[in-house]
């Protein structure tokens, strides 16, 4: 009996392999591509502004709000969003996700001034709503609980690599000024809007929504993928829980709803405003890019390690999540005592590897709150709140930077956010409520 119980689970054990690597060959690389291309989108607003502040006459604390507002956006739209997912299917809503973003991310060259800079921002941010927690409520329909961290630390690796590649194209796309009457920030806006639009034709033809219609999986394949997915979500949460209206009121998703806009405070205020503290060392225009590529391009390299540690340890996520923000939160602070540029660029790397280590775990633990449309809605709950300090973060440096003439108080003023969410993480899983 016992010996015919070690085939079974032997055998077991060579599907989910088989099916994880197809999982990783067939799909993860075109999400993972979307989001490379989502968040160079995103941010390349922190390059564009070396030369579009003085170009357009913004102050930091303008340029802060315009960065900000693609939140405001993203915020009230995420969870419309990500329930539309649910109902029209991923190959429909993250086509439309990419194509919409990039034809809106293209038009952000011709603002003219503050207001249509705040207008295309928020417009952004509505546009590209939905994107990350649905690709994270995808997974779920394909990936088992246990292997999700690790997938989700390789597809959190396009955002680093965003950022490097990002920063390293940046020069050469703003020495552009002048062609075709063109600014070089202009071009910038223009050029990497392109491929979005393209994905998301692609994607709409490539994408399967469930399992049952991978073409890719035999039937023994299917067979135990739905299963197993069918188990986990039948031992999620007692039926009560799995009601839309009490996810919005759960403890777990408003506490980790908080840990993430903390989070993210420093997050996004550092990538927005990376680009002029490189500025600010005396660095050229065309090493300003590089220089800024270096922390993420360290965070790159670590973060595959991070997710794999992560899945050996499933239980202990909230800590290796709140580890990872007490080290951003370490890296920011102590920048406001360094004047030494070296110095500070490797405590922003410490600070770069904690922002994207923190990612894999937080979101499988996230991941495995609810089953179905609850588990959509507590994704894109949890993201749209805590993408409010995508707002705030940037606000509050820009407004520091021109009051103190200095981003040395502005690093240490968002090292806060980090600080709370492990102080917040640490507690959760002290008191066993999300661990």
């Amino acid at each position: 009996m016992n010996t015919l119980a070690s085939v079974a689970g032997k055998r077991s054990d060579d599907i989910e392999s088989k099916v994880v690597k197809k999982i990783m060959l067939r799909i993860l690389p075109f999400l993972m591509l979307g989001y490379f291309i989502a968040f160079m989108d995103r941010v390349n607003i922190g390059f564009a502004a070396v030369q579009m502040n003085a170009s357009l006459g913004f102050t930091s604390a303008v340029y802060g709000v315009g960065a900000g507002i693609f939140f405001i956006g993203y915020f009230l739209f995420e969870v419309p969003s990500n329930l539309a997912m649910h109902r029209f299917g991923a190959r429909v809503w993250i086509a439309r996700i990419m194509i919409t973003w990039g034809l809106i991310s293209g038009l952000t060259a011709f603002v003219r001034g503050e207001y249509s800079f705040f207008i295309i921002r928020f417009l952004l941010g509505m546009a590209e709503a939905g994107f990350f927690p649905g690709v994270v409520y995808y997974f779920s329909y394909w990936l088992p609980a246990k292997n999700r961290a690790k997938v989700l630390s390789v597809f959190y690796l396009a955002v680093p690599f965003a950022v490097v590649f990002g920063s390293l194209i940046s020069a050469p796309l703003l020495m552009m000024h002048g062609l075709g009457g063109l600014e070089g920030w202009q071009w910038l806006f223009i050029i990497e809007a392109l491929p979005a639009v393209i994905l998301g034709v692609y994607l709409f033809f490539r994408l399967k929504d469930k399992p049952e219609q991978a073409t890719w999986l035999d039937d023994e394949e299917k067979a135990w993928l739905t299963e197993t997915l069918s188990n986990e979500k039948a031992n999620l949460a007692t039926p009560g829980q799995h009601r839309l209206g009490q996810v919005f009121s759960d403890p777990r998703v408003i506490k980790l709803s908080l840990v993430y806009f903390g989070m993210n405070f420093a997050g996004v205020g550092l990538i927005m405003f990376l680009p002029q503290i490189v500025a600010g060392f005396g660095s050229a225009l065309s090493w300003v890019g590089v220089i800024a590529a270096i922390p993420y391009f360290v965070a790159a390299v670590l973060l595959p390690f991070i997710g794999r540690y992560s899945d050996r340890h499933p239980g202990s996520r909230a800590v290796h999540s709140g580890c990872s923000a007490a080290a951003v939160a370490i890296g920011l602070a102590l920048c406001v005592f360094i004047s030494h540029p070296v110095a500070m660029l490797l405590l922003i790397c410490l600070a770069a590897v904690g922002i994207y280590a923190f990612a894999p775990p937080f979101w499988a633990l996230c991941s495995n709150l609810f089953a179905g449309s609850a588990s959509a809605a507590a994704i894109a709950v949890i993201n749209s709140v805590g993408n409010l300090s995508g707002f705030a973060g940037p606000f509050v440096m820009g407004w520091l930077r021109d009051t103190t003439g200095s981003f040395a108080f502005s690093l240490l003023a968002i090292a806060a956010g980090p600080a709370l969410a492990a102080i917040g993480l640490v507690l959760m899983k002290r008191r066993n409520t999300a661990a």
